[in-house]
């Protein structure tokens, strides 16, 4: 099962919105067959080591060890329940029920009526991390929600700075730390920032320190007040723009209509949770930190510490959190935060 969640991860973002999946066949204690899922339409974890077995007559006395229940519907491909039952493989274990509706225990319901030996419940914890993400979407019915933040030794995230200074952000940590954010923002789906945000730090919301797919960039501009030459407008990346109203724009590749009597928030996660977009990185300002806080919509939240102290200007968000995990980059610190 160890070996089934190293595979999935080779997945990571080019999987989704489907899980991250390994699978590994056993014969006689050797490992006859590996697969993992590559690329969402394309064949499953159980397909790709189904696939890679060279001797096929043995895995009618194998072990399929998979991290994530089989399929169990037709979707962009068959159900892997079925292949797993037409080749014959008397045993599989798995190392967490698929919370999918379309699956949710049917695949293994599928599988045990025609005569499979199932057993669920290996690495329980470590297969629900790997896909945390994904079980968060079907769970709570919407993307799974990052806070990140940069903030000094005093608590500020930025010092008060006069229109001139606007712009362009306030570096708080270092390069290290920012190579970081660019990794992580190339494993998520979707980045968000606020329209003070946009206007004062310029950001463009890319990776140019790690390579990976741009996340796709958020901003809300219900008053239209975003310039057109904002770095946020670029086209290295696609732009969703959330507005009261719809307008024409070449520099935005999606409007993002707010309801009436819906704020940006709502009008936000129930947008991504309807685009089948399992995560979205929220990157500020605190005001809008501090909204996701208050209301407990949020999953994890990455706070980055720097060496300076600026005391006085914006505050950080009120965040009375205790860490579950802590980092260093020379001297930058992060700390990770659960929502339990």
């Amino acid at each position: 099962m160890k070996r089934c969640i190293q595979l999935a991860k080779l997945g990571e973002r080019r999987s989704a919105p489907n899980p991250m999946v390994g699978c590994v066949i056993v014969c006689n204690d050797e490992i006859i067959g590996e697969g993992f899922h590559q690329l969402c339409g394309e064949a499953h974890a159980e397909v790709n080591a189904i696939n890679s077995v060279i001797d096929q007559e043995k895995l009618r006395n194998s072990t399929l060890y998979v991290n994530l229940e089989p399929c169990a519907h037709f979707g962009k491909t068959p159900p892997c329940s079925n292949l797993i039952i037409e080749k014959g493989i008397p045993r599989v274990v798995v190392g967490i029920i698929d919370p999918y509706a379309e699956v949710a225990g049917k695949g293994i319901e599928k599988m045990e009526k025609a005569g499979t030996k199932v057993e669920v419940g290996v690495l329980t914890d470590e297969c629900h991390e790997l896909n945390r993400r994904f079980f968060t979407f079907h769970k709570e019915k919407r993307p799974y929600v990052f806070l990140k933040w940069a903030q000094t030794a005093d608590g500020f995230v930025d010092s008060d700075r006069s229109n001139k200074e606007l712009g362009h952000p306030t570096w708080i940590t270092n390069e290290m730390a920012r190579i970081a954010v660019h990794k992580q923002r190339s494993t998520e789906s979707a980045i968000f920032i606020g329209t003070e945000t946009a206007l004062r730090d310029n950001p463009s919301l890319t990776l140019r320190d790690w390579y990976g797919k741009q996340p796709i960039r958020i901003v809300p501009d219900q008053k239209q007040r975003l310039p057109k030459d904002l770095a946020v407008y670029s086209a290295d990346a696609p732009t969703f723009s959330i507005t009261k109203a719809k307008y024409p724009d070449d520099r935005i590749t999606k409007i993002i209509e707010i309801k009436k009597d819906e704020n940006v928030i709502d009008s936000l996660l129930q947008f991504l949770y309807e685009s089948n977009t399992l995560s979205v990185i929220v990157e500020g300002g605190p005001k809008m930190l501090q909204s996701f806080i208050d209301r407990k919509l949020w999953d994890e939240a990455h706070v980055y510490t720097g060496q300076l102290s600026f005391g006085s200007g914006i505050k950080a968000p009120v965040f009375n959190e205790s860490p579950c995990k802590f980092d260093r980059f020379y001297n930058s610190e992060l700390k990770i935060y659960r929502n339990k």
